[in-house]
């Protein structure tokens, strides 16, 4: 900490260096920024810092290095895992890259787009829409999420089976180190193959090793159609052979493949009534579908009733549906895009965000639910995610009218050791898309090898000898616990 003397000369000098109205003090003024966004985590911070380019950026880690203040980066604030959350000693600066927020180049002809880090991945989306080409990270943050804490966390989202997580997708970055240096790493290229590879360095580190700044970004060619479709099917094990057989028949057409459970498709209903369904909606699970076509809409749709034919009379399938128009498909997606609404609107849940081999989905999914069930009798399921990348969200929440911040503090230790062990006894992970930040700083001391750990800090230790990126966050020790509410 600080002493006063020594906080009132940082501010003057980062009030001097980023002028009038961009350095905010008041806590009532930073409150949204101070507060994670499922309201579990809430924080206090010395200022609340908006640097308008890289420059600044740059300056302003070089004050904090100068005078030991740390540095909590901010773009969205949309993440899952109390990432972006000050700590509560009021003394670490809040830097917020939201005005860093320019396309700053398009090139069609390399397929690349580069962005600055407050950049809202929509914002993005559409640049590329607008150049006839295609940016196809998807995730239901996308009207608030940043590129730089899309990168900073590698998300995913609905896309990641045809095209990859946000490291697939970035070719370069510009970073600001630990000591207000400027790597300008932003590429066009696909292959560079010069040394250690420091773009993956930043990406996923959340702001730990660095301050992502800009990124250059793959761009595809937009599909000349699209397809979606909702199935029903009685096990998850179907699931499983339904995506064996899209895979096999559509390859790299099928861009989307969703799993859904029976009851995160009630609550949808249940709280959001005046959405379409195509289908009473009986089955223990639904799968959602999405193709995309480089020749027609005929022949994309042609491919996926085929599809859905073979799937029926080899018995996967209960029922089946194709969306015929835009609005149809919207309708579709909208079912799956409205469970984690759906989720808040009943209450607070313990959520998981694990990843398994899809070989293993099925026995995942059954055997996790009996050791749940047996241990907390009358919770509730809410599974739901990404089958096609093997990355499910198995959310439990409080049995009907039982006191859902009560059942969450008395269990959601228990209950994570469960969901977490199983992953693991699959081979799989604690953390598919979301992150560690905070959160989950336990569960790496727990499933990460010693030399795995030992491998990150050296890396931290280089990079950011200060600590002053991000502290508490990622790696294990001083970390926060999540509170029970």
């Amino acid at each position: 900490m600080i002493p006063p003397r020594g906080t009132e000369r940082f501010l003057d000098a980062l009030q001097a260096l980023l002028g009038p109205g961009h350095v905010q003090q008041r806590a009532e003024d930073i409150a949204a920024w101070t507060r994670d966004w499922r309201g579990r985590y809430q924080g206090r911070a010395l200022a609340l810092a908006s640097p308008g380019d890289t420059a600044q950026v740059a300056e302003i880690v070089q004050l904090c290095a100068a005078h030991g203040v740390a540095v909590v980066p901010q773009g969205g604030n949309t993440g899952l895992v109390g990432g972006a959350t000050p700590d509560a000693s009021g003394q670490q600066l809040l830097l917020s890259l939201r005005r860093l927020n320019r396309i700053r180049e398009i090139s069609p002809a390399d397929g690349v787009i580069v962005a600055e880090a407050g950049c809202i991945l929509h914002s993005v989306q559409e640049a590329a829409d607008g150049q006839g080409m295609l940016f196809p990270l998807s995730l239901a943050a996308e009207g608030s999420a940043t590129i730089g804490g899309v990168l900073s966390t590698n998300a995913g989202g609905t896309a990641v089976l045809r095209y990859g997580n946000a490291r697939s997708l970035c070719l370069g970055l510009e970073v600001v180190t630990a000591r207000g240096e400027v790597w300008n790493g932003l590429s066009s290229l696909r292959k560079d193959n010069t040394g250690y590879d420091l773009r993956d360095l930043f990406i996923g580190a959340e702001g730990t090793l660095g301050l992502i700044t800009a990124a250059s970004l793959q761009l595809f060619a937009r599909p000349r159609a699209q397809r979606t479709a909702l199935a029903q099917l009685a096990h998850a094990g179907d699931a499983v052979a339904l995506f064996e057989l899209a895979r096999g028949a559509l390859d790299a057409g099928l861009t989307g493949f969703e799993l859904m459970s029976a009851h995160s498709l009630r609550l949808v209903a249940q709280h959001f009534p005046q959405l379409a369904r195509p289908f009473e909606l009986e089955a223990a699970w639904c799968v959602l579908l999405e193709l995309s076509d480089s020749e027609s809409e005929e022949h994309a749709q042609q491919r996926l009733e085929h599809l859905l034919g073979d799937a029926l009379e080899r018995g996967l399938v209960r029922d089946a549906a194709v969306a015929q128009s835009l609005a149809q498909a919207d309708a579709m997606w909208a079912l799956r895009e409205h469970i984690p609404l759906a989720q808040a609107q009943e209450g607070l849940n313990i959520k998981h965000d694990i990843s398994v081999p899809i070989s293993r989905m099925a026995a995942f999914v059954e055997g996790t639910a009996e050791l749940v069930l047996q241990a907390l009798p009358g919770a509730r399921l809410i599974v739901f995610g990404h089958l096609g990348d093997g990355n499910l969200h198995y959310n439990v929440q409080a049995p009907a009218g039982a006191d859902g911040p009560g059942f969450l503090a008395r269990h959601q230790d228990l209950c994570n050791r469960i969901v977490h062990d199983a992953a693991a006894a699959c081979g799989g992970s604690f953390s598919a898309e979301h992150g560690v930040g905070q959160l989950k700083t336990p569960e790496l001391a727990r499933y990460k090898s010693p030399v795995a750990l030992e491998l990150m800090r050296a890396v931290k230790a280089a990079l950011d000898p200060q600590g002053l990126f991000n502290p508490g966050k990622v790696l294990p020790g001083g970390a926060t616990r999540e509170p029970g509410a």
